[in-house]
Parts: structure tokens; C-alpha cells; sequence
């Protein structure tokens, strides 16, 4: 077999071996993933009980300027479907997933991607590495419960560059009979959000400003250079600061117990609902483990994905946010639950409203 740049990613070569068998798989039935914007997730069963499936799913790599903030900042971004993060792909345990990537005609670099779920060349990165207007497609089983990670990794300088850019998602590999807490008892979700955290590096100028490009190669040098220092300019979820605050608050409502699946491919982060916990926490994001419980804060690495449970038990405006205090409120990394339902004043109650302060005898005797 001839070896080509292709078929090499970090020193790594594609063997024979990765080649799919005439005829493999045939018999098992097909099902086509229709995939959505985050923070939403994909029509799905939260167990199942038919055997193994081939999930077909339809990646496209898109290199596109994007707005981060209110302020007009541009990014420009390297995205799957358009979107940062990715979409959300959500297969069970014992399925295979067949996906179709394609590098769009109009793109200027090799795209491929990484699955951390998967077994094997570089989760797939050595099967994968595509030009603008071309297309592969690969196939892999679902052998680990939990949720994964997926993103680029085209080889040097690249792959951080690319992550860096947005090319990043997650894969939810559900248990085929669901969730279970650590007694083995079912937990069901009545809701699923999905929220990607993604650090950006946006150059500034001179003054101070930041800096807009015509292109991918055009930011490429400054952008590295940012890079390197790791201080990133902006940390944000769902691609862009208050994508998931107002009218584009997650919502629930009082006693629904609401699925949270956050990632970070690149830096550690500190998730907390501001008024709120983490019920169940498996915060390496791994089903095979028991769940943690009653987390007021909980950590995702980074380079990996977390998944969380909580039943919202008072109506109101959550915050929620990476807990680097700094980073969720000068740098973008908030969002809002908000929450409809009744009050219940025994959980909490206002006592006395704000006034004036009342003398007390006592104080008034302190030096």
C-alpha cells in the first residue's frame, strides 16, 4: 500500500487492517441521525431494547467568519455543520456509527476528525483526512458508554489551531437500558441540554482593538503566536458570548430532571448552577462509573466531556457557569436556565425585605 501525507498524522500510518471487510455488517439495520443545533440534542431513546444498529450520520467541515460577542468581534472559524460546537451525536452501546465527513468545496485546508469514543487511528483521524471537495466515510462500534469528545486533528500546528477555531463535539454512547445511579436504580431525564465550551484567540491591534481577517490563513501567524502564550481572549459557551442567556435561556420546569452535557477540548473548566447542584455528576463523563451526587461544583477536563443531573426544584433565572469567575463574566463562559413552576417557600423564603438597619443595643455598645 502506498503511503501518502494522507495516511500520516503525527507519525502515525493507516494499516490494511483499517480497511472495511466486502459485505461487513449488511445485515444490521440502518438508521439515519437527524442532527441538531446545540444546545439541543437529537430525537433520541433513552434505553433501548432492539439489538445493535448502523447510525448513519452527515458531518461537513466549514471554514466560515463568525460573530463571538456583542461587540462585533469576528472569529474566523473552522466549524462541523456551521456550528460551534458541533452538533451532538447520540448512539447506544453496541451500535455502529457510519459517518460521512465531507471537506466543502469552498474550505482551503484538510479537515478530518478524531473520535474519542472510537478505537483506533487516531479515533479515526487517519481515515479521515480529506481535501476541500472531497468526502470519506468510516465506521465504528459504540464499545464504551459515556460521553466523548469528537474533533480535527489534521497533524502539527494545525491541530490545536483547528480546535482552537471550533472544531469540536460530543458523542453520548447511552447504556442500552439506560441510566442508573450507583444502587442500580433507572434515572430517566425529562430534558437534555447540550453545552460546548470553546476558548478563542482573537488578536489585537496596537490600540488594543481586536483584529478581523479575510481569511483562515490570513489570522493563521497572529493567531498562533496568541495561542502559545495561552491566554485566550474569549471563553464562551455555544460559540459566541450570551448564545444560551434571554430569549435563548435552556428552560424546564420545577421537578424536571434535566440532562447537562458539557465539554472543553482544550482547557479545564468548573461548572456550577448558581442556585443550584449537580444531583447525579458523572464528571469524567463516563456511564460505566457511578455517579457522583449532591456536586455543588464539578470539574471537566480538559479534552473531555462531563454529564450531570439535576431535578430543578424552584422557578427563576439559574446562572450557569464556568466557576473561573473571571473567565464567566469578563470572558463570556455564562449561561441562563431559566425555569417556570411555583415557589416553594419552605426550600427558601425572603424573612425581611431590604430597609434600614435596625439598632441594636448590643452594637452600639461595641468600640
Amino acid at each position: 500500500m502506498m503511503i501518502s501525507r494522507r495516511h500520516v498524522i503525527a507519525g502515525t500510518a493507516v494499516a490494511t487492517a483499517g480497511l472495511a471487510l466486502p459485505g461487513w455488517g449488511q445485515n444490521l439495520p440502518r438508521q439515519k441521525l437527524s442532527l441538531v443545533a446545540p444546545p439541543f440534542l437529537p430525537a433520541h431513546e433513552q434505553a433501548t431494547q432492539p439489538g445493535a444498529k448502523i447510525i448513519e450520520v452527515r458531518l461537513f467541515t466549514q471554514e466560515k467568519e463568525m460573530v463571538i460577542d456583542n461587540e462585533g468581534t469576528k472569529l474566523q472559524a473552522m466549524t462541523f455543520n456551521g456550528m460551534i460546537p458541533g452538533p451532538a451525536i447520540v448512539v447506544h452501546e453496541g451500535d455502529y456509527l457510519e459517518v460521512t465527513l465531507v471537506n466543502l468545496a469552498t474550505n482551503t485546508m484538510p479537515h478530518n476528525i478524531d473520535f474519542h469514543a472510537a478505537t483506533g487511528a487516531l479515533g479515526g483521524g487517519d481515515l479521515t483526512l480529506i481535501s476541500p471537495g472531497e468526502e470519506v466515510v468510516i465506521r465504528w462500534k459504540a464499545t464504551r458508554t459515556g460521553v466523548f469528545l469528537y474533533h480535527c486533528i489534521p497533524g502539527g500546528d494545525m491541530i490545536p489551531w483547528h480546535i482552537a477555531s471550533g472544531m469540536s463535539g460530543i458523542v453520548l454512547v447511552l447504556p442500552r437500558d439506560g441510566l442508573k445511579d450507583g444502587a442500580g436504580k433507572s434515572l430517566h431525564y425529562d430534558r437534555a441540554y447540550y453545552i460546548g465550551e470553546n476558548d478563542f484567540y482573537v488578536p489585537r491591534d496596537k490600540d488594543g482593538k481586536f483584529k478581523s481577517y479575510d481569511s483562515p490563513a490570513d489570522a493563521f501567524a497572529d493567531t498562533l503566536e496568541l495561542m502559545k502564550k495561552l491566554i485566550p481572549s474569549h471563553v464562551v459557551f455555544e460559540g459566541r458570548v450570551d448564545a444560551l442567556t434571554g430569549d435563548h435561556a435552556m428552560q424546564a420546569k420545577v421537578g424536571e430532571m434535566v440532562l447537562m452535557l458539557h465539554s472543553q477540548a482544550d482547557r479545564d473548566s468548573r461548572i456550577h448552577i448558581v442556585g443550584g447542584h449537580g444531583d447525579y455528576v458523572w464528571e469524567t463523563g463516563k456511564f460505566s462509573n457511578p455517579p457522583e451526587i449532591n456536586l455543588e461544583t464539578w470539574l471537566v477536563r480538559g479534552g473531555s466531556a462531563a454529564a450531570a443531573l439535576y431535578t430543578f426544584l424552584e422557578p427563576g433565572i439559574y446562572a450557569y457557569v464556568n466557576h473561573n469567575m473571571i473567565e464567566a463574566v469578563e470572558l463570556g463562559a455564562f449561561a441562563h436556565f431559566k425555569i417556570d413552576g411555583k415557589w416553594n417557600d419552605d426550600l427558601m423564603t425572603q424573612v425581611r425585605a431590604p430597609g434600614p438597619i435596625k439598632a441594636d443595643p448590643q452594637e452600639a455598645r461595641k468600640p
